[in-house]
């Protein structure tokens, strides 16, 4: 009992000890060890990149999951130590729900077997997406948090233990600099006029009491300061370790941003797949309305649609003097035969009608080039 008396006496006296040289510290009536310029540069450096690497896996952390009661959630399954449950994504749900709805609808259904085709490629999606943030926790996430987490805080654990140290070795300076001046006092030469032979006793006793507190002080100082540049020591290989940890990072970086590009080459994969089948639709819808509008028009009148690939010559259609659009193709579309003008999305043509041709169809030009265009693939602009 008496022992954690004492203890705790002591831990407060060194606290007070501290909290007075700080104070004095501030109002510059004390002096302070400086450390060097490379040390100062050392510790700028890491508390840049203890800010930036928060910084960065925050918002990475919104990036893969924007959804903030998903992010606590985890983080809470994360802190108890337990597995998160596996969370269907936004794109794989929204796949099952066109799926369910092709049922309802009958996949026989143009608009049931688009919505087939459209939901399988969402859940592929989904799934790549899944996949990605799977590769980007592991291989980016965590080496921040690890950093963040570990090494940080015991760069900031020992960092407070050097600055505690430097006020204990800041007080013993000042303790020395008051114990020199009192000794200096007290050697001073007394007035043999004015004063007692009994004040030459009290102040050799006196001399004698201050050159012990010096030489206390003295030994105190040369403790806290061995103490001291231990402690500097240790703080600097900590700190000069972050080179090693900015090598670690861009590790890390390089396999997000390589995760990061498979994952867009998997979507623009299915993207395009996707676009394949559907164009193959309107197509065929379109060739079945042309083809039945010729029939209907042969049978009913005894002659031939103008519309029909044999009679409709593309190199002897002419633009109106009025009435052409421009249009912005929407999707890629390759010819079927002649007549037909091939494609490519974002592109800009020149579209207009001729007399007795389909609704679903316009005449696009492109330089020199000419053909049928179905309307489905094109944006009219005004």
């Amino acid at each position: 009992m008496d022992f954690n008396v004492k203890k705790l006496a002591s831990g407060a006296g060194l606290f007070f000890t501290r909290a007075v040289q700080f104070t004095e510290e501030k109002l510059g009536q004390a002096e302070k060890t400086e450390l060097d310029a490379h040390f100062e540069n050392l510790m700028s450096r890491a508390d840049c990149t203890k800010n930036w690497t928060e910084k960065i896996y925050r918002q990475t952390e919104v990036l893969l999951q924007p959804n903030p009661s998903a992010r606590i959630e985890e983080f809470l399954y994360e802190k108890l130590d337990r597995k998160a449950p596996s969370r269907i994504t936004n794109g794989e749900l929204l796949g099952q729900y066109m799926q369910d709805a092709a049922k309802e609808f009958g996949p026989g259904t143009p608009y049931g077997s688009t919505l087939i085709q459209v939901g399988e490629c969402e859940r592929r999606l989904g799934a790549a997406e899944r996949e990605f943030l799977q590769t980007s926790a592991i291989s980016f996430l965590t080496p921040l948090r690890n950093f963040l987490e570990g090494d940080w805080k015991t760069i900031s654990k020992e960092r407070r233990l050097l600055e505690n140290l430097r006020l204990d070795l800041d007080a013993c300076k000042t303790r020395l600099k008051k114990a020199r001046l009192a000794e200096a006092k007290t050697a001073m030469a007394p007035d043999f006029q004015e004063t007692r032979p009994r004040n030459y006793v009290l102040s050799a006793s006196a001399s004698a009491l201050w050159s012990e507190e010096v030489e206390k002080a003295e030994h105190e100082l040369r403790v806290a300061q061995t103490e001291f540049d231990r402690q500097a020591e240790v703080t600097r290989l900590l700190l000069e370790g972050i080179s090693s940890t900015h090598v670690n990072h861009l590790r890390c970086l390089h396999e997000f941003v390589e995760a990061q590009a498979a994952y867009y080459k998997q979507c623009h994969f299915h993207m395009q797949e996707l676009q394949k089948e559907l164009g193959r639709l309107p197509n065929a819808f379109a060739l079945n309305s042309t083809h039945s509008m010729a029939a209907a028009g042969s049978a009913a009148e005894g002659i031939s649609s103008p519309v029909e690939t044999d009679t409709l010559k593309i190199e002897e259609v002419q633009a109106p003097a009025t009435g052409t659009r421009k249009a912005k193709v929407l999707y890629d579309y390759d010819a079927a035969d002649s007549s037909e003008l091939s494609l490519l999305a974002d592109e800009l043509i020149t579209v207009y009608t001729v007399p007795g041709m389909d609704s679903d169809w316009l005449i696009g030009e492109r330089g020199n080039q000419k053909g049928k265009v179905p309307v489905t693939y094109l944006e009219l602009l005004s």
